[in-house]
């Protein structure tokens, strides 16, 4: 005891230690209630090193998101967010197109961006490095769908023209490998005429008695929802599931490298938000569509049919690493333009 009372002794003396003026040193951070309960005060906004360097626990970030299961899952981080319930403070715009995200990245307006997963490498290369994909948010949500009977197999497709959206990302090259890996060429086997939004597609079949599209969740479900006729005739995920080893994905988040340098701390914050989300939306389908709904990205009654079909994820570190490249690297070989003419390498991610 005797050898323990000068450090008990030193840590009384700070907590009774007076200021010059004769009041507690440390009376400034508390208020005192009528009842004798304390009010702390705003705590400080960093925490200090060892070496007296502080540790800035918050950021700002201008986000871009696409419209669809990529910002689904980001529905709660934005939320809390506008009622100040995060750490760092999200700003997320959604954009119906990739084209529109690209240019504020490499403008350098945008901080952090959901985008189809090849757009990351074609980012990555055409801003030479200067991008990290820190996370997998969406694995495959592409669905064949038809209003007709006839097609049971990628082999049915031959001859049919195949309405899609997504030319230049992720929809264009899932399904030409898959139709090349089962021996049909696309636009000489199968007519793929492209629509620049996925609605668009589901006009067109709801017009027409046996038409053919590819189309993502969760616009596969409000179109069934307009045109009962709609039925899924395969998915995707399961067609390159047969083809490829490496796990189909959709959408990954990216980071301009010189934003999570500058605060890797917040940026990992941001991910661990990012990751709340994501669980929020998974477990709660109900009050996720209210969400989705609330902030227009699908209506709440398709949102709530559609997410269990979505694939919505945050798969992060050498997980992520692990499967971008696998799916990179299965891209570049069957169409090297579609990740911008090389794959990425290492330090194209951000890994903790």
């Amino acid at each position: 005891m005797k050898k323990r009372f000068p450090a008990i002794a030193a840590v009384m003396f700070l907590l009774t230690a007076c200021s010059p003026d004769g009041t507690s040193a440390n009376s400034a951070e508390t208020i005192p209630l009528t009842d004798g309960d304390p009010v702390v005060i705003d705590a400080p906004a960093t925490l200090p090193l060892t070496d007296g360097e502080p540790v800035v626990t918050g950021a700002e970030y201008n986000i871009a998101s696409l419209k669809g299961p990529t910002t689904m899952g980001m529905v709660k981080l934005m939320s809390d967010s506008e009622a100040g319930m995060t750490l760092n403070k999200y700003n997320v715009s959604v954009y119906a197109t990739a084209d529109e995200i690209v240019t504020g990245v490499v403008s350098g307006n945008t901080d952090i961006a959901n985008v189809p997963a090849n757009l990351a490498a074609v980012l990555y290369n055409k801003t030479e490095g200067a991008i990290d994909v820190a996370a997998v948010n969406t694995l495959g949500v592409l669905y064949v769908v038809t209003t007709g009977d006839e097609i049971t197999s990628i082999d049915d497709l031959k001859g049919k023209t195949v309405y899609s959206t997504g030319k230049g990302t992720t929809p264009e090259y899932v399904f030409n490998y898959i139709l090349r890996q089962n021996g049909l060429e696309p636009q000489q086997d199968v007519t793929i005429e492209y629509k620049s939004e996925a609605a668009e597609c589901a006009a067109v079949m709801a017009e027409s008695e046996n038409a053919v599209a590819v189309l993502p969740q969760p616009y596969v479900t409000a179109a069934q929802l307009r045109n009962e006729n709609i039925k899924i005739a395969l998915s995707l995920t399961d067609e390159w599931n047969k083809v490829c080893d490496t796990p189909l994905i959709t959408g990954v988040t990216v980071a301009r490298k010189s934003v999570v340098e500058e605060n890797e701390n917040a940026f990992g914050t941001f991910l661990d938000e990012y990751q709340a989300s994501v669980d929020f939306v998974n477990e709660n389908t109900d009050d996720a569509a209210e969400l989705i709904g609330g902030y227009d990205i699908v209506k709440a009654p398709v949102a709530k049919k559609a997410l269990p079909y979505c694939n919505i994820t945050l798969l992060r570190d050498d997980a992520m690493k692990q499967a971008v490249t696998g799916y990179w690297n299965v891209l570049f070989e069957a169409d090297s333009t579609s990740v911008g003419g090389s794959v990425p390498g290492d330090d194209a991610f951000f890994v903790r």
